[in-house]
C-alpha cells in the first residue's frame, strides 16, 4: 500500500522469516480502522455476580484483572442486574468478538486507555459499561488476538499517554483516541503469528502465577497449622518430635524482641550508591515483598558512615524483622528481614531477637501472623514502641522454633524462585513486545 500523508508506513526490529521480505506495516490513524459504539454507565450497585442475562464490562475490572485477550468463559464477569431497564440498547452496542473496550478513566498515566480484546464471547450477551470505550473494525483488517497486543505496544501506549486530559483523575475520549496511529502488517498472516507467539507467552506467565499463588496458599495453610488459633497454645498439627511437648507459652512481643526505632536523613545525604549503609523506607519493604522475597537485600538508597554518626542514627542488625509503623502501608502487613547491617526510616520499625529468648525467622513468622492495624489509634494508623511490646504472643522452646522456620523458609524460597521465574517471563515478553511492534524510532 503506497504511503499519503494520512498513513506512514514503518517496520519493526524483528519479524519472524518468512515475513523478512514482506515490505513495511501500515500506519493509519485509529479512525480509519476503527469506529466507537455506545457504552452505557451502570455502576456497581447495578451489578451482580449470581443472576442476569446479559453481562457488562466495569473499567475498574480492566484495570485489575482481566487478560490483554478477553475470553469469557475464563474470566469473572458481573451481570447488569435483572430489574435495569436494557432494552433500548441497540443490538449494534453488545459487544462482538475483535471488538476493543479501553478504561477512559484512570488516576494512573500508565493505566489511562488500558484495553482488552474480546477473543471469545461464548454466545453470551456483553456490554462495555461505566468509563469505557468500545471500538469496532470498520471493516475486517486485523486478525481476532492481533489488536489486544496492538494496544499494549509502547509506541501505541505512549501515543494514548500523550491524548489523556486531567489532573487527579486522567481522561480521554473516543475523539482524542481516533487521533492515534496504528502500526499494522498489511498481511494477516504476520498478524496472527505476532498474536500466537505472545499469546503463548501469556499462558506461561499465567501458568507461572498460579503456581506462585498455590505456594502462597500452600504457606498460608502451613501458618495456621503450625501456630495456634486465636486463644490457643498448643498447634493443631506438631511435628512428630513435638508432640509430647508442653503448651506454648504466653508472653509479651517485648518480652523475646527488642523494638528498634529509625531515623530521618534529610534527602541530601541519601543516594550515595557508594556510601557503606543501605537505608531502607516502606517503598523498599513493597518492593522486596512484590518481588517474592522475605529478606530485604535492595535499597533505593544509602547513607555513609560520616552521616550516621553525625546524626547519631543506630544501626539495624542482620536479621531484623522492619516494617511500617505509620500510614496505610500498616494495612498491608508487609514485613521483610536484614541481610547486612543497615539504616531505616522513621516511618519504619523493627524487631530483633533477645538472645536465648527466640530466633530471629520465629520473630518474622509470628509477625506475618500479626495485624498492626488491630493495635493502631488515631485517624493515621500507626503503632508506637510500648504498643509493640505489650502485644501477646505464643512461644514454644527453642527447638520447635526452629523446626517450624525451618519448614516455612524452605517455602519462602520457592516462592522467590518460582516469583523470579514469573517476573523473567514478564520481561521475556516485554523485551518481545518492543521488537515485534514497531518503535516512534522505526517510523518511515
Amino acid at each position: 500500500m503506497s504511503k499519503t500523508s494520512e498513513q506512514k508506513t514503518c517496520v519493526p526490529k524483528r519479524r519472524f522469516p518468512e515475513f523478512w521480505d514482506a515490505g513495511a506495516w501500515d500506519y493509519p490513524v485509529l479512525e480509519k480502522v476503527y469506529t466507537f459504539k455506545v457504552t452505557n454507565s451502570f455502576s456497581r450497585e447495578k451489578l451482580n455476580y449470581e443472576k442476569g442475562t446479559v453481562k457488562n464490562i466495569h473499567y475498574g475490572d480492566i484495570h485489575t484483572k482481566f487478560s490483554t485477550l478477553f475470553d469469557i468463559t475464563k474470566e469473572k464477569v458481573p451481570f447488569i442486574n435483572p430489574d435495569q431497564e436494557i432494552g433500548n440498547i441497540k443490538q449494534e452496542n453488545y459487544c462482538l468478538e475483535g471488538d476493543v473496550i479501553f478504561a477512559d478513566a484512570s488516576e494512573d498515566m500508565d493505566d489511562i486507555g488500558k484495553s482488552i480484546e474480546i477473543v471469545n464471547l461464548n454466545n453470551e450477551k456483553l456490554l462495555a459499561g461505566l468509563h469505557t470505550l468500545l471500538a469496532r473494525q470498520i471493516k475486517p483488517r486485523l486478525v481476532t488476538g492481533f489488536a489486544g497486543y496492538l494496544f499494549k505496544s509502547r509506541n501505541v501506549r505512549i501515543q494514548i499517554q500523550k491524548e489523556a486530559q486531567g489532573a487527579k483523575v486522567l481522561g480521554i475520549s473516543a475523539g482524542r483516541l481516533s487521533n492515534i496511529k496504528l502500526p499494522i502488517p498489511h498481511i494477516t498472516e504476520e498478524q496472527q503469528k505476532i498474536a500466537d507467539c505472545l499469546s503463548s507467552i501469556d499462558d506461561l506467565i499465567t501458568a507461572q502465577g498460579k503456581k506462585v499463588e498455590a505456594l502462597k496458599d500452600h504457606k498460608k495453610g502451613l501458618m495456621q497449622q503450625l501456630f495456634p488459633a486465636e486463644g490457643q497454645t498448643r498447634p493443631a498439627t506438631r511435628f512428630p518430635e513435638f508432640q509430647d511437648a508442653g503448651d506454648w507459652e504466653e508472653k509479651p512481643l517485648g518480652k523475646i524482641a527488642k523494638v528498634l526505632q529509625g531515623s530521618g536523613f534529610p534527602t541530601q545525604y541519601q543516594g550515595n550508591i557508594n556510601a557503606e549503609y543501605p537505608f531502607y523506607k516502606v517503598s523498599d519493604i513493597s518492593n522486596s515483598i512484590q518481588k517474592g522475597e522475605n529478606h530485604i537485600k535492595e535499597a533505593a538508597n544509602y547513607i555513609d558512615e560520616a552521616i550516621r554518626e553525625k546524626l547519631k542514627a543506630k544501626l539495624i542488625p542482620v536479621g531484623t524483622t522492619i516494617f511500617a509503623k505509620i500510614g496505610e502501608a500498616i494495612r498491608l502487613n508487609r514485613r521483610v528481614m536484614t541481610t547486612e547491617p543497615c539504616l531505616i526510616d522513621n516511618n519504619v520499625a523493627g524487631l530483633k531477637r533477645i538472645k536465648s529468648e527466640t530466633i530471629d525467622l520465629f520473630i518474622y513468622y509470628t509477625m506475618l501472623r500479626i495485624d498492626l492495624a488491630d493495635h493502631c489509634g488515631g485517624a493515621v494508623p500507626s503503632i508506637n514502641k510500648t504498643t509493640l511490646e505489650n502485644i501477646l504472643i505464643v512461644c514454644p522452646e527453642i527447638p520447635e522454633q526452629e523446626r517450624i522456620a525451618d519448614c516455612l523458609s524452605s517455602i519462602d524460597d520457592l516462592i522467590t524462585a518460582h516469583t523470579k521465574k514469573l517476573d523473567a517471563l514478564k520481561d521475556h515478553k516485554k523485551g518481545l513486545m518492543q521488537q515485534l511492534f514497531p518503535s516512534a524510532d522505526d517510523m518511515d
